[in-house]
């Protein structure tokens, strides 16, 4: 049944979620790449459709900005539409300085600065990771793409602009690879529910280095990305 976020009715989702956070990349995916495309949902302008590739049903739901939005949205799929598994595609800011634009980062864990695991009560800390499944079928078909993959450690931030300016050389010194604003939420929220999801992104800035993709490189950087997760 229809959600307050959500317009779609039970069964209209496919047991495959792909999730950009941008509604507008959401509507491109599904027109793109999509056959016999419904729209499910408009509801606070938060797309969503259901069509087929390549035979298979898959839906693309756009997914917002942050893990509130993430949480919300990804927890509505999993228990009330029965959706098996999300694959969460957007962008991160590279930490390591060997990591290159349009590099697609292959979220194995997601750190946190967010409060958002206080919610399960769990004694200790709990580490948010990807399905091992969807991660090496990603990876594999990333190999078969000719893209250039990196897997490891991402951090799911809560604070885009940061006053703190050793937060970065922090987390790099750690290992992580790359930061953005969803995974973890995504992840724990998959635990919780016992489904799957994986985080697919592509490095649009490097924030050691400062340098950024354009506008032009970034769709084209995003389509590698894309495609992978729907071939996964």
């Amino acid at each position: 049944m229809a959600t307050p976020h959500n317009g779609a009715e039970k069964g209209d989702f496919a047991k495959k979620v792909l999730m950009p956070g941008d509604p507008l990349r959401a509507k491109y995916i599904a027109k793109t790449y999509l056959e016999h495309v419904k729209q499910v949902t408009t509801v606070r302008n938060m797309f969503g459709y259901t069509g087929i590739y390549k035979g298979k049903e898959v839906s693309i739901m756009s997914a917002g900005m942050g893990m509130p939005s993430m949480g919300i949205y990804s927890y509505e799929l999993y228990h009330y539409y029965d959706v098996d598994s999300i694959i969460r595609i957007g962008s991160a800011g590279a930490l390591q300085e060997k990591m290159k634009l349009m590099d697609v980062v292959v979220a194995m864990a997601a750190c946190t600065d967010s409060n958002y695991a206080q919610q399960f009560k769990l004694p200790g800390t709990f580490a948010p990771i990807a399905d091992f499944q969807l991660l090496e079928r990603a990876v594999r078909v990333a190999g078969d793409r000719g893209a250039n993959v990196v897997v490891g450690n991402v951090l799911s931030t809560d604070v885009f602009y940061n006053l703190d300016e050793m937060v970065n050389r922090s987390w790099k010194q750690m290992g992580v690879l790359a930061s953005e604003m969803e995974c973890a939420a995504l992840y724990m929220n998959a635990a919780y529910a016992g489904k799957k999801a994986l985080g697919l992104l592509t490095i649009s800035d490097h924030l050691c280095t400062g340098e950024a993709l354009s506008a032009e490189e970034r769709q084209l950087g995003f389509q590698k990305m894309i495609e992978i997760a729907l071939e996964v």
